[in-house]
């Protein structure tokens, strides 16, 4: 594995353990040559899946994309990481046993909302106003209106 600090083509496994959901193996690492330590982690890839944009383009399947755009719309919320990492799990593990080699990206962001909804509706309204191109405040007066969220959960999810 190559060193992240200076580019050294070797690292020494320091410790080895599976992650709290058994889904990868956490491995921290040494370099000899620079000495910095960091930590790796091993997951099972069933298949290469493809992702189809809306524009047509075709680009390679990245979880790290996938739990990033999670990561974001969970920012500043009280949401653990375990169970950020539990919803990108589940969807990776969904889309891959789905037996398709190409997955729209509709799939994955459809996937992801659902994931969100139940997590934390704030991170929920975040993530769908990216995803859904929202361009103005009205935007998000309709989508939440159309949650049927209560009054109070609508001014939280609101901000307010």
């Amino acid at each position: 594995m190559r060193c992240p600090f200076c580019a050294n083509d070797d690292s020494q496994v320091k410790d080895s353990r599976p992650t709290e959901d058994g889904g990868a193996i956490r491995r921290r690492r040494q370099c000899p040559a620079c000495g910095a330590r960091f930590t790796t982690f091993e997951r099972i890839q069933l298949r290469e899946m493809v992702v189809v944009k809306k524009s047509g383009k075709r680009e390679p399947f990245d979880r790290d994309k996938l739990a990033r755009s999670v990561e974001i719309a969970c920012r500043k919320r009280p949401i653990e990481p375990q169970r950020i990492e539990r919803l990108v799990n589940g969807v990776v593990r969904r889309l891959e046993s789905s037996g398709e080699s190409e997955v729209s990206v509709g799939l994955v962001g459809e996937m992801v909302m659902e994931g969100l909804q139940a997590l934390d509706p704030v991170a929920y309204i975040r993530f769908a106003s990216v995803y859904r191109d929202f361009r103005e405040a009205r935007d998000f007066e309709t989508f939440v209106g159309a949650l049927g969220m209560a009054p109070a959960a609508r001014a939280v999810a609101a901000g307010e």
